[in-house]
């Protein structure tokens, strides 16, 4: 699937009010008479604002250094609200029509020895919320567009306002207006903008792997998992989509799978655009990640959240779109292919990195643990620590019994698997969990403590063995 134009990006209320807003007059006289613009400029944006959008495009190509030096004096030098939401628009509108435009804004600034990142970002500050998201939009399409990166504070500075305003503590205010499903509150309005600008500058490598640095995959799969509504579903979908683009992505989404929070939008989706941002995504995480181990990874967790099952009645759907279609197809021969690989450990390691712990056959096997119970120590005690995670973070009773469960069966198991669980902290928050307010908790956790005291009897037992055995018998 290809990238869209980046004209796509912006909700239906944005794209009323930014009409509103070029079809206002200014009036310039007043600011030439009182010298915050000078002749040039007035005479510039007057010829500029009464020609048709194919002369604004002449205009812009051939007098670029006094079309970027009035709409940034412009922009920076008037204070007053509604002008510079007219330039911003103006401004935005030449980017969207031709991506060289932003060619003439870095090389004016350059001239003058100044950064076009300087004069964009304080607006980001501004009280005025409509002021804020124009211009992060426009910072936005200068960052894909222009030959010079966003990149060190200012780069940080702008990854950090969209997580901001990416919260969910945002959504839950957006939402807390009344929302429900895509709702009309301007709040959410102002979030799906926010969400629209990660959509544009995720199109760039670098900003993409920055992006990731700034725990932005944490930002994404925590609006997923609170109810956002079906446009912002895919707005976060096609985020993840972008990220996959890029295998040392892959490989770093490895450690905060984002494939449990896809397959819950796919179980859920009901408009084909999202079903197909999903596939997309899953598609570029099976093809773009460069290690097997990897891509074996994302298969299994695919498996273990049953995006086959999935997969296998969309297949009897019909779809407009051929890319749909295509990606089913590769996903159920990739996902086919894992499934007859598929070993009892891969399917338990796969469950527990989904976070999703059921009372699957692995945990009740005998065999299982007894084959297996050691595996859980590889890569530094990588599922002992999910477990641990687990015990810690959840509130599914369901999640914390097997969890219980499955810590006291490691040690049962392990010989070693007590000393390590209690270097760990696995064993205080089961002991925890004997107070817990649901029985099958209490249960699993003082069914998981006995094995532990079982441990400690059995070494006890060896040691006295060990010692007697030692002792001469009187001849």
């Amino acid at each position: 699937m290809e990238l869209p134009e980046t004209s796509d990006f912006a909700s239906a209320n944005l794209f009323s009010k930014m009409a509103e807003i070029r079809a206002s007059k200014i009036n310039w006289q007043p600011y030439l008479q009182s010298q915050l613009i000078s002749a040039d400029d007035f005479e510039f944006i007057q010829r500029f604002t009464a020609a048709g959008t194919e002369q604004r495009r002449r205009i812009a190509e051939i007098e670029g250094t006094q079309c970027a030096q009035t709409l940034l004096h412009l922009v920076t030098r008037i204070v007053k609200e509604s002008v510079v939401h007219f330039v911003l628009v103006l401004i935005e509108d030449l980017l969207q029509e031709n991506g060289e435009h932003a060619q003439i804004f870095s090389v004016f600034t350059r001239r003058n020895h100044r950064s076009q990142w300087v004069l964009f970002m304080p607006m980001l500050n501004r009280q005025e919320i409509l002021t804020m998201h124009l211009a992060a939009r426009v910072v936005a399409r200068l960052a894909i567009m222009s030959r010079e990166l966003l990149q060190g504070s200012d780069l940080g500075f702008y990854l950090t306002w969209l997580k901001t305003h990416l919260s969910v503590q945002k959504l839950r205010a957006a939402v807390g207006d009344g929302v429900s499903g895509g709702g009309n509150s301007e709040a959410l309005h102002y979030f799906q903008s926010a969400a629209s600008c990660l959509q544009l500058i995720l199109r760039t490598g670098e900003y993409r792997f920055a992006w990731v640095q700034e725990d932005g995959i944490s930002c994404i799969m925590a609006v997923l998992h609170n109810r956002c509504g079906v446009q912002l579903q895919y707005q976060m979908s096609f985020c993840l989509w972008l990220l996959a683009f890029s295998p040392q992505v892959c490989e770093l989404l490895r450690n905060n799978s984002p494939v449990p929070a896809l397959a819950d939008v796919l179980n859920e989706s009901v408009k084909e655009k999202v079903t197909r941002i999903v596939l997309a995504a899953f598609r570029n995480m099976l093809s773009q990640a460069v290690e097997k181990e990897t891509r074996h990874e994302f298969a299994l967790t695919m498996i273990q959240c049953k995006v086959l099952k999935q997969l296998e009645n969309l297949e009897q759907q019909k779809f407009e779109d051929e890319d749909v279609v295509e990606d089913i197809k590769f996903m159920l021969e990739k996902l086919g292919e894992s499934v007859h690989d598929l070993s009892s450990f891969d399917e338990y390691s796969a469950e527990l990195k989904a976070g999703r712990l059921e009372w699957s056959p692995v945990h009740k096997s005998e065999k299982f643990w007894r084959e297996n119970a050691a595996r859980l120590n590889e890569k530094n005690y990588e599922l002992l620590k999910i477990l641990n995670h687990l015990l810690q973070a959840s509130d599914d009773p369901q999640v914390l019994s097997v969890a219980a469960h499955d810590i006291g069966e490691y040690v049962r198991h392990y010989p070693r698997g007590k000393k390590i669980i209690e270097q760990l902290g696995c064993k205080q928050l089961v002991m925890g969990l004997m107070h817990h307010v649901d029985t099958d908790v209490r249960y699993n956790a003082l069914l998981a403590v006995q094995k532990f005291m079982v441990h400690n009897w059995e070494y006890l037992g060896k040691q006295l063995q060990s010692q007697q055995g030692s002792i001469p018998t009187r001849s």
